[in-house]
């Protein structure tokens, strides 16, 4: 009877060890990857004969609205239990909404109004971790930072200057404005590349914060740890509507 209860709790621990190893292995594997910043499409040529080109139009002036192929996310950085390197953590939304309004010639363009919102309850991983389900993170993640009560990421500023040279290839823009998340705005500077393409305007770039500065704590769970600086990055096309 001794001797089979031995044999029993010898084979619990051995079905635990494997368990806990395969565990690590599950999650902790070295096999991961993460996508690339988000940034401009290739350049695009000169416009195809018969196609209108709004930069040599005349037609930039006016309202701009965001549409379909548009993309915003972040990307932090976690760290796995018994792991040195740290992982790029990325999830992204295409529900994104918003507007800007463009004024003057080609001699240089003043953007005013500017104003874009995306979902964060949309927002989905897309990174990769061999033999672990990163989706998972994103319940999580809506749940730290309350996406029921506060669904929406909305970043505002007043004007941006564009410079003339934006009508014959891309071109720097920065703007500072306000970012709202979690029901808390603070002042940010975003940092983008801007470029004509195919009758849109093209918009990427990116903007970093501190998670801690919009009331939500650096998430924490079993086995892993998170940064609490996070890069937001866009890449936006919109079309003229008015």
């Amino acid at each position: 009877m001794r001797s089979r209860l031995i044999i029993a709790l010898a084979a619990c621990v051995a079905i635990v060890v494997l368990a806990a190893g395969g565990a690590y292995v599950y999650f902790f594997s070295g096999l991961r990857s993460s996508p690339s910043a988000l940034g401009l499409s290739v350049t695009p040529g000169p416009a195809a004969t018969g196609t209108p080109n709004p930069a040599t139009a005349g037609s930039l002036a006016g309202t701009w609205t965001v549409t379909t192929g548009s993309l915003a996310g972040y990307r932090v950085k976690e760290l796995f239990v018994g792991e040195t390197s740290k992982h790029e953590a990325v999830a992204r939304t295409s529900t994104v909404s918003g507007r800007l309004t463009v004024s003057g010639d080609s001699s240089g363009y003043q953007v005013t109004a500017i104003t874009f919102t995306a979902a964060l309850t949309n927002l989905h991983s897309v990174d990769s971790v061999a033999g672990h389900n990163v989706t998972q993170r994103d319940s999580f993640i809506s749940r730290q930072m309350n996406l029921q009560q506060f669904p929406d990421a909305t970043f505002t500023a007043s004007s941006a200057s564009v410079p003339a040279t934006s009508t014959s290839g891309p071109v720097d823009v920065t703007a500072a404005g306000k970012l709202t998340i979690h029901g808390v705005s603070k002042d940010v500077t975003a940092t983008a590349k801007a470029q004509l393409a195919g009758g849109k305007i093209e918009i990427a770039g990116n903007l970093s914060i501190d998670m801690t500065d919009y009331g939500v704590s650096p998430p924490s769970v079993l086995f892993t740890t998170v940064d609490s600086q996070v890069t937001i990055e866009f890449d936006l096309f919109l079309t003229k509507t008015a």
